[in-house]
């Protein structure tokens, strides 16, 4: 059995309401990165493979992390299209997304219940293929041999717990909520 070390990205710009604007990494962000990396020197750990989503915000805390090691790039590791499905979810069933965090405590559980129920249209993704790609993407990183780090986002990380944990959907969102940036 292989060992995954997951790493959600630095802080993004936290501002945004977009995909396009999200996905780039803070000062914070980027500072963040480096002291992961401190961190993983700091303690020894002897990582043979690194991988990440190829997101802007995957790519640039990988390069934050100067680990010595080659990034396999594999965009099944990127992120849901959390804005996207929360303007579809706004659009078709009125539900307006959040401004503050504490609104979006209580959002995220329902975008990500309208989306596994199919209950959002022209979605970017079915939540099912989601869970193929990432559990896909997994699969392939845990046959192969010695310790990985895997940069990747809250979403993606939550998925993996849901499945290793048998998580609902309200608690999967409570994990992705939990996740703390690198």
């Amino acid at each position: 059995m292989s060992h995954i070390t997951l790493i959600r990205h630095g802080q993004a710009n936290t501002g945004a309401r977009d995909e396009e604007s999200y996905d780039r990494l803070s000062d914070l962000g980027r500072q963040q990165s480096a002291w992961l990396c401190m961190h993983l020197k700091d303690c020894a750990d002897h990582h043979t493979r690194f991988y990440s989503g190829n997101l802007n915000r995957h790519l640039a805390t990988t390069d934050a992390m100067e680990t010595g090691l080659e990034r396999i790039e594999d965009p099944r590791l990127n992120e849901l299209e959390y804005f996207k499905l929360s303007q579809l979810l706004e659009e078709q069933q009125g539900v307006a997304m959040p401004v503050e965090r504490e609104e979006f405590i209580a959002h995220l559980p329902r975008v990500f219940q309208a989306w596994q129920d199919g209950a959002l249209d022209d979605a970017p993704e079915s939540f099912q293929d989601f869970e193929t790609r990432v559990a896909d993407a997994f699969t392939e990183i845990g046959r192969r041999a010695g310790p990985a780090l895997v940069v990747t986002s809250g979403g993606v990380i939550a998925l993996a717990m849901r499945d290793m944990l048998s998580l609902d959907i309200p608690a999967m969102a409570r994990v992705d909520l939990a996740i703390m940036n690198t």
